[in-house]
Formats: structure tokens, C-alpha cells, sequence
């Protein structure tokens, strides 16, 4: 065969051919077959030699390419392109020896990525969907305190904390798909398990309002109940977000790696956003489908006197679960039959261009040896080599600060949302839902999709980062506006109308003092002065009846509420006030524009985190960050978040003498602390992603032929423009 001979020195046979996995036996390749052990110009030697088939005018073609050892598995060709042998290993997907023909249509990376994405948006929608929207109906039906809630909630992370290193560190080298399809499948036993307690327990009981409401009514409330013992189901609780921290740790380290190992560098950025915006859109369905499950009584079938807008009202918190779990147990089936690789997923091995930040001391290529981290004893080894890179350090520090607000938005955005806009928490979750699904799954697509678009190295995508950041910040000032309080009558306001005297509570007033009102019972009512009141029977009201248009309780001859135009007792309704403020749209806007470029920048720094660490190093890599993120970022954001807004607090339930969760914010401080959070962890993420970018030490252009061309254009990926290579133009 006549060889032709590129500028570069290379030669290559004049077709270009990667569809078959290996040439057939006993015959010469004419062909680069790029899975096979046989590669280059020409046909292929018995020792493993690989040299020209025929004689070329250049002395290029006449010597050898490239030389393998006996028994090496992988080999570094002189000018940094990686050689890797597939001999004896099974590329077919199936489970053992079963492995049928009609399921290797989805042996490809697009099959990968949809049963990844299945698996990443019932996570999402379990994790950050169900539990942040039903955690308010397990403390109600469990008698839980927030600092319980709050131990379940970061169940999960601590569960991901501890297991990130050991997983990312031998599932990284190990078989993935196998590590992923176990993970999936104790994620859904995590999830069957949360669901538990609902069958173990007797039947809710939840006092009508009738019997609690109005105003001469029967007051007492036995304080046994307090002191149950269903709080000790809290337990079960932990251990079910302990079995979902588990089973999702594979998902976002070894997934990425094995999503970025299979398809083409330049691909990898959409592939890896469409990844992660399954992973958004799971907690937005989760927002939406838990507010639907919540209308829902917890105790299906059986007949209640109470309305959802009820404080006593749970609802059906444990069917999500239910559905998710079983969901989980299935999609994790496909993805333990996937291969360690991929068919053909060799040539972008070998034509991927190193970009990992370069040490002084060229330690850095330590990593790229094929024996190294197979072994426990090189883990102290590969954590040094990571802590001595910079700009992986700082990429570190900078996602912590970006899950810090993610975290606490994704935990208290409803809670802002229903005290701004005075709304129920059903609907306030809701609400919450409608704006993350575009601002965050948009977002992160459109994150990936820009990397792809622009071709951006490293650098670029530091950059790229960073404008993110800083716009975000700019928007985050919106917060020094707020809504109004809605009028509450003794708790913004004296029952007669004027300002209560240094933020005092006085619930009690001459025209309910006959009444003898409990605080314990918390059941806002809007009487027809457009003021609220603790309840019922804080109002005065004597009288109840069903409102037969939207279902509501009407409270009737209400001594501390007038009627508008005729003197003597007005009306009251179940439920909040609605909110009229006319800032509403302006908030909104601009909290979609910070969820917008939050997320925005996420695929960007998770890009630039696998692109500045060695190939051998990249799930380990990801599994360190995961962990830098989690302790700084997902586990005490909440806490840091909970703990400011709940400074924000004026009226505290009263459990028997014991302070509960918090009825009333003020809106003016919940804003105010809002944006110094936001302002904060903002300022601090724009200056790690700075930092970064002015350490970042690219390798030098002469590591990989042809990357002076692409480095114009500022192309990731090696780009070869060169008449000898035909048939592939992207490298």
C-alpha cells in the first residue's frame, strides 16, 4: 500500500478506519485500527514492533512509530499521545456471560448518558426535591425539632464525605459501571427505606379546627404529646439519607470520568451538562411532584375535616419515595451491564492533548506511569500530587462557595419565597420549583454548550467562570429591596392598629381576652380588614362555616375585626393574607438571574477541574473536590443560612413552654441577611476562580504536534488541519 506522508512527520495509511474493533486474523491491516494491538502506517509485526509496510520517500515512514513491551498495557509515544491495548477485554454489554445481541444498540456513549441521567434525576429529585419539601410534614407527623431535621438533612453529606475517597479511588481504577449500577441500587433501598416508617406507625391524628379554632371553644392541648416517642423514628430517617449519600457518591465522580473517557474531548462538556441538568431538573420534579403529594392526606382514603393550608395538616410525604426507590432498583439493572470501556472509545484516548497544570518539579508525571494508583500505597502519593497543584486547589475552594449558596437556596429559597410573598408552603414550593427548572437546568446546559461552542482551554474556561461569578454578584444586590410584612395584628401591630412597642409580641387584647386563647395553636386566619391573626380565636371569632367556592373554613362575628362600611363584627378566613407587593416581579427576575449564573458556571469549573489533573488522576480528583465542597460548602451552608434567617424571626411556635420552628419572619432583616450571605460567598468565589486562573501553569505548546494550531483558536483539543489525516479533523 502506498503511504502517504503528512508535513508533521507522521504517516498514515490513506484510509482512516475505527469502526472495526481489530483486524481479522492472519491478515495485514491496512487500515489504523485504534482498539487493536497492532497500530500505525502500515501492517503490523509478530514482536509487537510496529513499523512502515512499504518503502516511503520520507525516512520519517522507514523507522518504527512507536514500540510496546511485552505484557505493558499502556505505552507514551514520543510525542505525548497515549497507546492503550484492549486485547482480552470484553467490550459487550450484558451481565456475565449473558450478553444478548438486541441490547448492544445501547452499548454506546448516548445510551451511557441516558441511563446516567435516569439515575442522576431521581437522585436529585429524592435528595434535593422530596426531602427539602417534605421535611416540614415528617417534624409535624414525627414531633421532630428543626435541629432534627436538620441531622437528617446532612445525613447525606456526611455519608458522601466519608465514602468519596475510598470510592473514587478504587472505582476510578476500577470496573465504573459495576461501582455506579450498585451505587444507583442502595440509593433506592435508601429511598424504600426513608418511606418505612409511614407502615410502622399508627394511624395520624390530627385535631380538626373546629375543635381548636374559635373563640369560647374547649382550649386545652395535652402537653404528653410533646414528649413522644415517634421522634425516635428520626433514626430511620438518618439511615435512609445515610444509604442515599452512599449510593450517589459514585454517580457525580466515577459517572463524569467514565462520561468524559467515552466520547471525544470536545464533546465531553455537552455530554457532561446534560448530565448534570438531569441532576437539576430532578429537584425542581421534586419540588413540584412533593407539593402535589403534600395536597394529598398522609392516611389515603380515610375521611378528614382539615384543609391543607391547616397547620396540623400532613400529607402524603412517603409516596414519592415509594415511586423513586423502585425507580432506582430498575435503572440500576442497565447500568451494571456496561463494559469498563466502551467500543471504540480508544481513539479518544489516544488523541487526547494533556492540559494538567505543570509543576516545577515535573512530579505531575508521575501520574501518567499505567501501574500507578492501583495500589493503597500510592493514595498518599496521588493526594500530595493534587495538593501541590494550585489551581486545582483554588477550583476546589471556589465550587465550596458556590454549594454553600446552592445548598442554602435550594433549602430556604422556599422558606424566602412564602414569607415575601406571604404564600403557603405548598405553594411557595412550587413556585420555587417553576423558577429552578429554567434558571438552573438552562443554566447548566448552557454552561456545557458555551465550553463546546468557543473550544475553550483551561484558561478560558476560568475565565469563563469568572464572569459567571461576578455576574451573579452584581445581581445578588437585589436583596436590599423586600416586600412589606403583611399587617398582623399583634405581631407587626397593635390590635387597635398602631406599632407595637419595641417588637413585642401582645396577642392578647381587650376583644379576645374572654376567649382564653392558647399560643400553642397557630392558625392564621385574614379577617375582612385585611389584617391576619394567630387564629380563630385570637380574631374573636364565634362562629365557623365552609366557604362552598374555593373550600375554605369562614370564621363569622369576629369581636376584633370591624366591618368595613356597617359597624359590628366582621368575617375572617382561613389561611394568609394574600400579598399585593408590587416588587414581586423585580425580585423574582433577579433571583432567576443569580440561579441562572450559579449554575451557570457549574460544568465550566467542573471542565476545568478534570482538564488541569493528569487523566489517571481525574476521578480521585473529582472525589478530593467533592469532599472540599461538602465540608465547606453542602454541609454547613444550611446551617449558616438557617441560623441568619432564623435572626430574622418574630413570632416563635411555643411548644409547651419550648421554642419550635419560626411562624413569622421579618421581611426586611431576611433580606438583609440574604444579601450579606450572598455577598459574601460570592465575593469570596470570584476570588478563588481568580486565583486560579493567574496560577494556572498550561503545558508548554511543543507537548503535543499540532497544538500550536489549536491554541489560537483556543482549542482544548488538538486540531489537525495537516492533508495526511483526511478522515478525522477534530483531534
Amino acid at each position: 500500500p502506498q503511504n502517504s506522508t503528512g508535513e508533521n512527520g507522521f504517516c498514515f495509511a490513506q484510509t482512516l478506519d475505527f469502526s472495526r474493533p481489530s483486524p481479522p486474523p492472519g491478515e495485514a491491516s491496512q487500515t489504523f485500527d485504534a482498539p487493536s494491538e497492532q497500530e500505525a502506517c502500515g501492517t503490523s509485526l509478530s514482536n509487537g514492533t510496529v513499523s512502515s509496510s512499504a518503502a516511503s520517500p520520507s525516512d520519517s515512514c522507514a523507522e518504527p512509530l512507536c514500540s510496546t513491551a511485552p505484557g505493558k498495557e499502556e505505552t507514551q509515544f514520543d510525542e505525548g499521545i497515549k497507546y492503550v491495548s484492549a486485547e482480552g477485554e470484553e467490550l459487550a454489554c450484558g451481565w456475565g456471560g449473558f450478553t444478548p445481541g438486541c441490547i448492544q444498540l445501547f452499548n454506546t456513549s448516548k445510551g451511557v448518558l441516558f441511563f446516567l441521567c435516569v439515575a442522576s434525576f431521581l437522585q436529585g429529585m429524592t435528595v434535593n426535591g422530596f426531602i427539602n419539601t417534605v421535611i416540614t410534614s415528617i417534624e409535624r407527623r414525627f414531633d421532630l425539632r428543626s435541629y432534627q431535621s436538620g441531622l437528617i438533612a446532612s445525613s447525606y453529606d456526611i455519608a458522601a464525605c466519608i465514602c468519596l475517597t475510598f470510592v473514587s479511588y478504587f472505582g476510578g481504577n476500577g470496573h465504573k459501571p459495576r461501582w455506579l449500577g450498585w451505587g444507583v441500587l442502595v440509593m433506592g433501598l435508601g429511598s424504600l427505606l426513608f418511606a418505612l416508617p409511614h407502615f410502622t406507625t399508627g394511624q395520624y391524628k390530627a385535631r380538626s379546627a373546629a375543635e381548636v379554632g374559635v373563640c369560647g371553644g374547649n382550649q386545652t392541648l395535652p402537653c404528653a404529646q410533646a414528649a413522644s416517642s415517634l421522634s425516635s423514628y428520626r433514626f430511620v430517617f438518618m439511615l435512609g439519607q445515610f444509604l442515599h449519600g452512599m449510593g450517589a457518591t459514585p454517580l457525580y465522580t466515577l459517572g463524569v470520568t467514565y462520561l468524559d473517557e467515552n466520547v471525544k474531548t470536545n464533546y465531553s462538556p455537552v455530554y457532561i451538562a446534560v448530565f448534570y441538568t438531569a441532576a437539576i431538573l430532578g429537584p425542581a420534579a421534586g419540588y413540584l411532584v412533593g407539593g402535589m403529594f403534600l395536597n394529598i392526606y398522609t392516611e389515603i382514603g380515610r375521611e378528614i375535616n382539615i384543609t391543607p393550608e391547616n397547620t396540623l395538616w400532613v400529607g402524603a410525604w412517603w409516596i414519592g419515595f415509594l415511586g423513586a426507590g423502585a425507580a432506582s432498583l430498575l435503572i440500576s439493572i442497565p447500568i451494571l451491564g456496561y463494559p469498563q470501556r466502551l467500543p471504540g472509545s480508544q481513539r479518544y484516548i489516544i488523541m487526547r492533548v494533556s492540559e494538567a497544570h505543570q509543576l516545577k518539579d515535573g512530579s505531575h508525571q508521575k501520574a501518567s506511569d499505567p501501574d500507578f494508583g492501583k495500589t493503597v500505597k500510592d493514595l498518599p502519593r496521588s493526594v500530595l500530587l493534587l495538593l501541590k497543584n494550585p489551581t486545582f486547589i483554588f477550583l476546589c475552594l471556589a465550587g465550596a462557595t458556590e454549594a454553600t449558596l446552592i445548598a442554602g437556596m435550594s433549602t430556604f429559597g422556599p422558606k424566602f419565597l412564602e414569607s415575601q410573598f406571604s404564600l403557603s408552603a405548598s405553594e411557595a414550593a412550587t413556585f420555587f420549583g417553576y423558577l429552578v427548572v429554567p434558571a438552573g437546568g438552562g443554566g447548566t446546559f448552557l454552561g456545557g454548550f458555551l465550553v463546546n461552542k468557543f473550544k475553550l482551554r483551561c484558561s478560558g474556561i476560568i475565565k469563563l467562570c469568572l464572569l459567571c461569578t461576578v455576574s451573579s454578584l452584581l445581581a445578588v444586590f437585589i436583596f436590599f429591596i423586600h416586600c412589606p410584612n403583611m399587617p398582623m395584628a399583634g405581631v407587626t401591630q397593635m390590635h387597635e392598629g398602631s406599632a407595637l412597642p419595641g417588637g413585642h409580641l401582645n396577642l392578647t387584647a381587650a376583644c379576645n381576652a374572654e376567649c382564653g386563647c392558647l399560643q400553642e395553636t397557630y392558625s392564621p386566619v385574614c379577617g375582612s380588614d385585611d389584617i391576619m391573626y394567630y387564629s380563630p380565636c385570637h380574631a374573636g371569632c364565634k362562629k365557623v362555616s365552609e366557604n362552598l367556592r374555593n373550600g375554605k373554613k369562614v370564621y363569622h362575628e369576629c369581636s376584633c375585626i370591624e366591618k368595613t362600611f356597617l359597624p359590628g363584627p366582621g368575617d375572617a378566613e382561613a389561611g394568609k393574607c394574600t400579598s399585593s407587593c408590587a416588587k414581586r416581579p423585580l425580585l423574582l427576575f433577579f433571583m432567576f438571574v443569580v440561579i441562572l449564573f450559579t449554575f451557570l458556571s457549574s460544568i465550566p469549573a467542573l471542565m476545568a477541574t478534570l482538564r488541569c489533573v493528569s487523566d489517571r488522576q481525574k476521578s480521585f480528583a473529582l472525589g478530593i473536590q467533592w469532599i472540599v465542597v461538602r465540608t465547606l460548602g453542602g454541609i454547613p451552608g444550611p446551617i449558616a443560612f438557617g441560623s441568619m434567617i432564623d435572626k430574622s424571626c418574630l413570632l416563635w411556635q411555643d411548644q409547651c413552654g419550648e421554642q419550635g420552628s419560626c411562624y413569622v419572619y421579618q421581611n426586611s432583616a431576611m433580606s438583609r441577611y440574604t444579601l450579606i450571605a450572598g455577598l459574601v460567598y460570592k465575593v469570596l468565589g470570584t476570588t478563588f476562580f481568580f486565583v486560579a486562573y493567574l496560577l494556572y501553569k498550561p503545558p508548554p505548546p511543543e507537548s503535543a504536534p499540532g497544538s500550536s494550531d489549536a491554541s489560537e483558536n483556543g482549542n482544548c483539543d488538538l486540531q489537525e488541519h495537516k492533508p495526511s489525516l483526511p478522515a478525522e479533523k477534530d483531534i
